[in-house]
């Protein structure tokens, strides 16, 4: 039986995401901008979770890969060598009915997806994806800078300050988190391709004998690591490049393919680069890049292997697995089963009402979970309501405040987001109580 998307329609994951504070329209009060988006506050905590877990498993649990943070901004030389002025580029067309312009190997039969005429486009011709701009007041040939489509190659030119300052021995990573910019022809499905988003790469360098390997090692260790985050492994798969779409740089790609609502889709590339990024830079900047091994005696170019992916792409695709709609005592209760290291507040603190016997205790409870763990306080409308509230938006563990906490045993009620059951526990026991659940 073939697998099924866990949501038919993106369109639910969008609304949810306005609704409740996860993503919103870039601009919006002025009309929006294609494809551009601001990230609401629940947004931007998952954001920063999904962020975190990458470079934990990727940089601080790990004694073989390092981190780094080059600048946006780098000397147009670093494109001119890495082959983006001359090769990073789309195939353009226009439609000549409603002069839309779409990607040529996007257009399926001929006919425009706005319009829908047929024929009635013109010649593709090459489009550079690069944002390009100037640096300084002048704005001339020689001022030309680019915004980085890419945060790899910030890697490959701090290759050498990055193995000698930290006297790292082969093999060895540099991980890399941050904004990149493609000005895409046809951006879309949401935040899934959009024209600024935030990549998290790794370059993983080796002996040139090693490549395949580590290419067979780091494709079973960037799965696992969805897998274990709570993706589905029936909605993931590998699809290996045919050599007609290999990019000029790889020998070897897979991508990690989530089944999307808009069908299976790249959530992760694993390329296997070999030598091509130091060789280029070395020839181009005139410094040699060589990795000298004192042991064998050999000096030579390491290969590389990169896994990278997109923070906003995982986010949606994260968001998309865990949103289930289940019914509870004849209603629907929309929940988002997120993993408890992605879910934007770790503990909501709700008392019973706001009577003002409860608000002081609850106040108080709410400082001990916050002091440990991003936490929500809400005490507008029912307790019923406040409960899916926090379902939907993916809080694992609710704490209640009620008459009994105040007046009998000094205790609250902790509620298990997925299956519901209510736990009575002292005041004083709850932080370990969490932290077992949460960290355990």
């Amino acid at each position: 039986m073939s697998p099924q998307p866990a949501i038919d329609d993106m369109n639910t994951i969008v609304s949810l995401a306005k609704r409740r504070g996860f993503v919103f329209p870039a601009s919006e009060i002025y009309g929006g901008i294609g494809s551009t988006w601001d990230y609401g506050p629940l947004g931007v905590e998952l954001k920063r979770n999904v962020r975190d877990a990458w470079w934990r498993a990727m940089v601080q649990e790990r004694d073989d890969v390092v981190g780094l943070d080059s600048a946006i901004i780098q000397s147009p030389l670093v494109w001119e060598a890495s082959g983006h002025v001359a090769g990073f580029t789309d195939p353009l067309v226009e439609c000549r009915s409603c002069h839309r312009r779409q990607r040529a190997d996007h257009i399926a039969d001929d006919t425009c997806p706005d319009c829908g005429a047929t024929g009635q486009f013109t010649d593709p011709r090459q489009f550079n994806l690069m944002f390009k701009t100037f640096m300084g007041p002048v704005e001339d040939e020689a001022a030309i800078a680019y915004l980085r489509p890419e945060t790899a190659q910030g890697i490959f030119t701090n290759f050498d300050n990055v193995r000698s300052t930290m006297r790292k021995k082969l093999p060895f990573g540099i991980a890399q988190t941050g904004k990149s910019f493609r000005n895409e022809i046809t951006p879309g499905n949401f935040i899934f391709r959009t024209r600024e988003f935030e990549q998290m790469e790794m370059e993983y360098f080796v002996r040139p004998q090693d490549g395949f390997t580590s290419l067979d090692y780091w494709r079973e260790e960037r799965m696992r690591w969805y897998t274990g985050l709570g993706l589905d492994p029936s909605r993931l798969r590998f699809r290996q490049h045919d050599a007609d779409e290999l990019a000029h740089y790889a020998a070897a790609v897979y991508d990690i393919e989530y089944l999307f609502p808009i069908g299976w889709s790249e959530l992760e590339g694993i390329a296997y680069r070999g030598d091509f990024d130091l060789r280029q830079h070395q020839e181009h900047s005139g410094r040699k890049l060589e990795y000298f091994d004192d042991e064998r005696q050999e000096r030579f170019l390491p290969h590389v292997v990169e896994p990278a992916s997109g923070v906003d792409r995982c986010l949606l695709a994260f968001l998309v697995d865990a949103y289930v709609e289940e019914e509870v005592r004849d209603e629907t209760r929309a929940v988002l089963k997120l993993h408890r290291d992605l879910a934007p507040y770790k503990v909501a603190v709700l008392p019973l009402s706001r009577n003002e016997k409860l608000v002081p205790k609850a106040r108080e409870v709410y400082d001990i979970v916050r002091a440990r763990w991003v936490s929500d306080y809400d005490d507008s409308q029912s307790i019923g309501r406040r409960y899916r509230r926090q379902d939907e938006i993916g809080t694992p563990y609710c704490v209640t405040i009620d008459f009994q906490t105040v007046e009998e045993d000094d205790a609250v009620t902790v509620r298990d987001r997925d299956t519901m059951e209510q736990t009575r526990v002292p005041i004083a026991g709850l932080r370990s109580l969490l932290e077992d659940r949460l960290t355990g």
